[in-house]
């Protein structure tokens, strides 16, 4: 069905939005989206939203009412903001009575870069309400906004898909660009700078149990609520969570090949780091026992006492230096030997 083309009505001045509210929208399939100020989306949310339409709330939670705002005027239970208060960034999707709780985190990658930054979105979801909250700016949302009209969300439910969609889509990002990072590091393993492949192997390896830690959703929960669904919830939505868990294992085993690879790719500079040390160790040696004989006689003749041998033959030097020469190839045949068998 065409949607009507309805203009989004100027952004409200936050300043006086003592609400906290970033974007306040009505939704539905048959209108273009339509911006609302907080008093407009409290009007709404205390009247009889026609079939089809639904609001969704995005909230900026460093205003200090804006919890308060949220509870008073759209009935979003406690439980939701004890989530937010539990400061666990880890991301989840569970049932939360008759609504669905969703913990999301925006993850900023970038191979160059030593650590990762993370921001946290916390979704209520229920029939007719979206709710989503942050404390920090996260590009999903950014980008949803930006392709609000031409996308096409037509419940509230079907919103929370399309971000688990976007989480989805930035692990496998984080994944495929990680494997390119580590096919860079493999070509170099050969070269010289095995001590630098090895520190860039440990951050990558470091990073990505912490993205795996912040995107991969919490199983017991997402099971949970693939088995015992809210009635509210349609069987095509159902069928899209089960198809979004299958595509989120697929990225998770991926992940997890990685790190297998990366783990296996440390084991070999490290081997060859002790091959190294090894063969240093093994020069030194050889040093050591080629110098023993020269060593030793030049400690005999180097005695300040009577009777050292060939001190008056006119060619003394001469058979001492052919005494240590004798004696350095006898040590150095002993020393650079293979072993039989």
């Amino acid at each position: 069905m065409a949607r009507d083309a309805v203009p989004l009505v100027t952004p409200p001045d936050f300043n006086d939005e003592v609400a906290g509210l970033i974007y306040g929208y009505r939704l539905s399939a048959q209108h273009a989206p339509q911006r609302l100020n907080a008093s407009e989306v409290t009007q709404l949310a205390s009247d009889a939203l026609p079939e089809g339409d639904y609001l969704w709330l995005h909230i900026n939670l460093n205003h200090a009412r804006a919890e308060s705002w949220v509870r008073s005027h759209f009935a979003v239970e406690g439980d939701f903001f004890d989530e937010i208060h539990s400061a666990s960034p880890r991301t989840r999707l569970a049932q939360q009575n008759q609504a669905l709780l969703a913990v999301l985190n925006d993850v900023t990658f970038s191979a160059e870069e030593r650590s990762v930054q993370n921001a946290t979105l916390w979704v209520w979801c229920r029939p007719r309400l979206i709710v989503t909250a942050r404390y920090r700016p996260t590009a999903m949302i950014e980008r949803m906004h930006q392709q609000l009209d031409q996308l096409t969300l037509e419940s509230a439910e079907g919103m929370l898909l399309w971000l688990l969609g976007e989480q989805e889509a930035q692990l496998e990002s984080v994944v495929r660009r990680t494997s390119l990072a580590i096919d860079a590091v493999e070509e170099r393993l050969l070269s010289p700078a095995i001590k630098a492949n090895r520190s860039e192997l440990g951050r990558f390896r470091r990073m990505l149990l912490r993205v795996q830690r912040l995107l991969a959703p919490e199983p017991a929960a997402l099971f949970r609520l693939l088995n015992r669904p809210s009635g509210w919830l349609q069987r095509e939505t159902i069928n899209e969570l089960r198809a979004f868990t299958e595509e989120f294992s697929v990225v998770l085993n991926d992940l997890a090949s990685l790190m297998e690879r990366i783990r296996l790719l440390q084991e070999e500079i490290q081997a060859r780091l002790m091959e190294q040390s090894n063969r240093t160790l093994f020069l030194l040696t050889v040093i050591t026992v080629l110098a023993l004989p020269i060593n030793i006689v030049a400690g005999f003749f180097g005695m300040n006492v009577g009777g050292v041998p060939l001190s008056s033959n006119p060619h003394g030097f001469l058979l001492l230096v052919l005494l240590v020469l004798a004696f350095t190839l006898v040590a150095g045949w002993l020393a650079l030997r293979q072993p039989k068998g």
